[in-house]
């Protein structure tokens, strides 16, 4: 397990994070940099060149270009050390003379001149190892809740309508996000050395597009959410079944075209590896861009909907004092931040190279119990559910109690071949007949 962690976790966090961070395990950045090496070698090889005495070299962290006898080659900290010691801001340089015997040896030494702690290094891989157990616990409790509340919305047909099978597609997104996550990991992250770096299959690249999509979706279901709601709040007359047509198709179909978009231009323009690393700017905008968008779109829809709150709430057709007034202000905000997401815009436009620890924890850690805390405000605790669950229990216990106390007082009926149901029918039917008889006898002729 440490070594799995030691080899990966850098890779795993980084790219999990769909505002990405770009920070990468060391030994896949060793070996970026070994094939970017050995391209340049193919491309620029100076041959028999008698001038050239020292050729290209790659000495596992740096590569040297060809040099003539004489010449001093410098070299700055390998790409490895910038990864490792992010806080700082300069680093050093080494170099090699070029000599009649061919390369000399480095001076000075790279950890002489390039920062390294290893202290640090071990301190933050546990600090990876907490925040992959926090969002692995996350991410399986939101699972088993959204399963559960996606059983309850679908079993009883009182609860269908347009709001809950907006919020169904919600939380359809948020459990194949949680499945997206976890196949990913197990794709990218079996292996215990750093050949998951450059994992070429096609079934690996699958995985990342539909990681992609699931993560897209999220986003624009969660979009979808505060729109509706928002249209709900302003229009006065509002065909919802016209609406969700075009819900669904923005909520599944764009992601769609998205994700298709930037697989045909990661296969044409930057086919490298996995694809799980994003190199090309202008291509991972693709994704990035929708995602911002709606985060952007659901924050000023979020403001704009605790605006007509307030408005709502200090009419005077809306009786209580000013304190119950604000807190139902505040109970309706809490609520609607996680339906909205609107914990996303705290690191959303920040740059992503700053607070990448905080970020970690914020987006990784407390962004996998999402689904849970929406499952639970929205189904588990919504009056109306509770209402319908409570009276199937009811009607469940009623018709069990009568069947067993039909079957007790009428054994011949239970045996002659006369089920369950029929009796009630008949008890039923029975019982109506004596209140309508009842009733025409109280009533007085005219």
């Amino acid at each position: 397990m440490a070594a799995r962690v030691k080899n990966c976790l850098y890779m795993l966090l980084a790219f999990t994070l769909l505002p990405l961070i770009l920070s990468m395990h060391p030994g896949c950045v060793i070996q970026l940099e070994k094939e970017k090496c050995m391209e340049r070698m193919a491309l620029d090889d100076p041959g028999s060149d008698p001038e050239y005495v020292c050729r290209w070299m790659w000495d596992n962290l740096t590569c040297w270009q060809p040099a003539r006898i004489g010449d001093v080659v410098w070299m700055p900290c390998p790409e490895l050390f910038e990864v490792m010691n992010e806080e700082y801001e300069e680093f050093g340089k080494m170099s090699r003379n070029c000599t009649e015997e061919g390369w000399s040896e480095i001076y000075p030494h790279y950890f002489d001149v390039c920062p390294f702690d290893d202290n640090r290094t071990s301190s933050m891989d546990k600090y990876y190892v907490s925040v992959k157990a926090l969002y692995t616990v996350g991410y399986s409790t939101s699972l088993v809740s959204l399963t559960s509340a996606m059983v309850i919305l679908c079993w009883f047909r009182k609860l269908h309508c347009t709001r809950n099978f907006i919020h169904m597609n919600l939380f359809v997104s948020f459990i194949l996000r949680a499945i997206s996550v976890f196949i990913k990991d197990g794709v990218l992250y079996a292996e215990e050395d750093s050949s998951h770096c450059f994992i070429h299959t096609v079934e690996c690249k699958a995985v990342l597009v539909f990681f992609h999509y699931c993560v897209l979706s999220n986003y624009f279901w969660l979009f979808i959410e505060g729109l509706y709601l928002f249209t709900l709040l302003v229009e006065t007359f509002f065909p919802e079944r016209r609406y969700f047509y075009w819900y669904t198709i923005i909520g599944w179909g764009t992601p769609t075209v998205c994700v298709t978009v930037w697989a045909m231009l990661r296969v044409h323009f930057d086919n490298i590896g996995c694809w799980d690393i994003n190199n090309n700017a202008a291509i991972w905008w693709v994704i990035k861009g929708p995602v911002l968008a709606s985060i952007m779109i659901n924050f000023v829809l979020f403001i704009g909907i605790i605006i007509i709150l307030v408005q709502k709430l200090q009419s005077p057709d809306i009786g209580g004092n000013e304190s119950s007034i604000y807190l139902r202000l505040a109970r309706s905000t809490l609520l609607l931040i996680p339906l909205f997401g609107i914990h996303y815009t705290v690191f959303a436009f920040t740059p992503e190279d700053v607070s990448k620890k905080e970020r970690l924890v914020f987006e990784l850690g407390l962004g996998s119990f999402q689904g849970f805390v929406v499952a639970v405000l929205y189904c588990f605790l919504n009056g109306e559910v509770q209402s319908e669950v409570k009276r199937k229990w009811r009607s469940w216990t009623v018709n069990r109690y009568f069947a067993v106390d039909m079957k007790h007082r009428h054994p011949s009926l239970a045996s002659s071949g006369v089920n369950g149901g029929t009796q009630l029918s008949i008890l039923s039917k029975s019982s109506s007949q004596i209140r309508m008889s009842s009733l025409q006898a109280e009533t007085p002729a005219t």
